[in-house]
This record gives structure tokens, sequence and C-alpha cells, in this order.
């Protein structure tokens, strides 16, 4: 098998679920490794005794399966290569290629010697009919680009973290993109990444859409990571520039930026009130490379970034996660599990007494006993703030090695 960076987190997750009764369903931005997650995976059903004539694999993107154009074509060209008397494992990438996909899914998936494993590269897959046909019958995994953690497992030395930490950023979170050693090719293949997202993942589903308005609404979001956010806002920032547009029409393009995974929508809660709110959200990006690509080197605010690695982070480790509203102040992260809520403040650097004050005042004004944290890429000995505990950020997304 090829030298892939291994992503043990994901691989864990499908052998928790193997030959259980549900599809796994793979979702996640083109690139980010769903069809490696499939080789990585496979490899260990062949270590833990699974015979390769059990393993049916098949690319819809891949020309070599062209012929394949209807649900019904699928769900044949599967069942004719079905081994009796034994599980079959099958793995199909990009199933949302098949309109009505759904059907030859569920068709296999009432075999009971078949186990189904797709990915898809937009979360319409999970909506419409699949949902009302398959409900209660997948499991959805979410799959992001590399983690820094994982990032930093294709390098031998440790060391420079802070310098692998920027070209973290600048040079792609996307796992192929630490193959190119030269920014020019990095950058031509995340030009690659957004482009056919932008035309197999949205113009295909948006045939009306305005390319000028959307590039505007794109970079405006790139350019806003980790600020408050509303539709009205844009367009009304939009308009004052020239551009004529509508609420609907700026919430319909940000829906389809969410649905391809460019972009993450995070909501916000009140801590005191104990309320989800309806008003202000913040949007976090997949992958800070893909800012780079479409804004150049403009400088952005490094305690946003950081903040936009977290709030990933955080996803990646199975946690819901909104932005906090703690009264008139606010707390970047609450992080929730079925154990409990988590605090979470990111701040570049607190080396000052008066940053160090103004960052933990929202988590002061908690008074709840969950678990606090405050964040910063200061390099200081461990510290806690009447029990909030500082950590450098870097050691934080690296805990476990």
């Amino acid at each position: 098998m090829p030298n892939y960076i291994q992503r043990p987190t994901y691989v864990e997750e499908l052998l928790r679920f193997q030959d259980k009764q549900l599809i796994k369903v793979v979702t996640g931005i083109r690139r980010c490794g769903k069809s490696t997650l499939f080789d990585l995976y496979i490899d260990r059903l062949l270590q833990n005794g699974v015979e390769r004539r059990q393993i049916i694999r098949l690319n819809l993107e891949d020309p070599e399966h062209h012929e394949l154009q209807t649900w019904l074509q699928l769900f044949e060209y599967v069942k004719e290569r079905l081994q009796d008397n034994c599980m079959n494992y099958i793995f199909i990438d990009e199933v949302q290629n098949i309109p009505e996909f759904q059907k030859a899914v569920d068709g296999l998936f009432i075999r009971k010697n078949c186990d189904v494993y797709v990915t898809g590269s937009n979360a319409y897959i999970l909506s419409g009919e699949l949902a009302t046909l398959l409900s209660g019958r997948y499991v959805e995994i979410k799959m992001l680009p590399l983690s820094f953690k994982e990032y930093l497992s294709a390098f031998e030395s440790k060391s420079d973290l802070i310098l692998k930490y920027r070209n973290y950023l600048e040079n792609s979170s996307f796992p192929y993109a630490l193959a190119l050693a030269d920014k020019k090719d990095i950058r031509s293949y995340l030009g690659g990444i957004y482009d056919s997202i932008l035309v197999k993942d949205i113009l295909a589903r948006r045939k009306s859409l305005d390319l000028a308005q959307f590039d505007s609404i794109v970079r405006y979001v790139f350019d806003n990571i980790g600020n408050l956010c509303s539709s009205t806002k844009i367009a009304n920032t939009m308009i004052s520039s020239g551009r004529k547009i509508s609420v609907h029409t700026v919430e319909s393009y940000l829906e389809s930026l969410t649905q391809s995974f460019i972009i993450y929508k995070a909501n916000r809660y009140d801590v005191k009130g104990k309320q989800y709110l309806t008003t202000g959200v913040k949007y976090y990006l997949c992958d800070i490379g893909l800012r780079y690509y479409l804004l150049g080197s403009k400088r952005a605010d490094a305690g946003h970034i950081l903040e936009n690695i977290v709030y990933l982070e955080l996803l990646r480790r199975g946690k819901e996660v909104y932005v906090g509203k703690v009264g008139n102040t606010e707390v970047d992260f609450i992080a929730i599990t079925p154990e409990g809520k988590e605090y979470y403040q990111v701040a570049y650097t607190v080396e000052t007494e008066n940053t160090l004050e103004r960052e933990l005042a929202p988590l002061n004004a908690i008074k709840d006993h969950n678990p606090k944290y405050l964040l910063t890429m200061d390099f200081t000995p461990y510290a806690t703030h009447n029990g909030i505990r500082q950590m450098n950020a870097l050691e934080w997304l690296l805990e476990g090695e």
C-alpha cells in the first residue's frame, strides 16, 4: 500500500461500526482524504483476516466506471461481484454522482452479507430522499483535512513547531499538499480544489448562480473568520460597495458553501440563559490554505486564525461546538459532549497583564464547574487562573503525542 499519512481516529471509528447493520457515510470536502481513508481501512481489514475477494471497491468519478449511469446499473454491478457465504465489504466513492443512488445503497444494505461504505463531497448526500429512505440506518463519519497532529506525523523531526505550524496554515492542510514542495504548485493544487467544488458541488446544483456575487461573498467570509456575522450584514456590505444583492441570495450562497464543507457555521449559545440563540453566527474555514489562495498574503488576525484551528480540532474530537454568550461578553467556544460542557478562550498571546485579564473575564463570568481552558501561542510554564487552565495551543493540538 502507498505510504499514506495515517488517520487513526477515522480508521478506529470505521472499525467500531464494522459489520454493524448501518450504512457508513463518510462526508467531507473534496480531497480531504476520504478515498485514502478507505485504503487505510481496507488495509486494516486485510490485516484482521478479511480476504481480498470479499472487498468490492469503486470510485464513481473514475472514467473506468463511466458505464454506471443509473442506480440500477450500480446495484447490478455490485450484485454480480458479491461472494456467497461470507461478508462483503462494499466501498463506493462519490456515490452522489449516480441519480437516486440511495435505491442502490438500500438494496445492498438489506442483504445480510453486505457491509456498505460510501463517501460524498457535499452535505446534500444526507438530505432529501436519502434521509427519508435510509432514516435510522446510516451513521455519518465527518471528515476534515489533516489536523496539525496528523500533518506533523509526516515529518521525522518534531522540532521547529512554530515554523511547521506556519507552513501548515500557508501550505494547506489538504493531505496531497505535503507532496508538493513549490508554493506555486501548492497554489495551483488549491485552485484546482476550489474550482472543482465550485463546478461539481455548487454550480451543478445552482444553475443561476451569479459568479461575481458568489466570489464577493466567499471573499467576505474568508476575510472575516471568527467575527460575528449575518446575512443582512453581508448584503449591506456588498450593496455599499456597489453590488446589489438580496439577503435571501446571500443566505442561499452561504448554504452552498456550508453544504460543500468549505466553511462551517458556528451558532451561539447563551451560557447564563441556557438557550440557543438564532442571531449572530461565526464562520470558520475548513482549511486556512484556501484563504491564502483566494486572498493572497493579506494579513489576517493571527488570533482569529488560531481560533479557526481550535474550532476544527474540537469538531475532530467529536464535540458539538458553539460560540458562547456570557452576559455582555463572549467566550470563544462551548464544546458539548455527552459527558458535559467545556469552555475555551483562544488568544494568540496574553503576555501583558491587561490582555490576560481581558481573555479570562468571560471564563470567570461562568459560574459552573465545567472545565475551562485558555489556549494561546505563549510558551509558558503550566498555569491555572482561578481554576482556568492555561495551555500552549500547539501542545493542546498535539495532545497524546
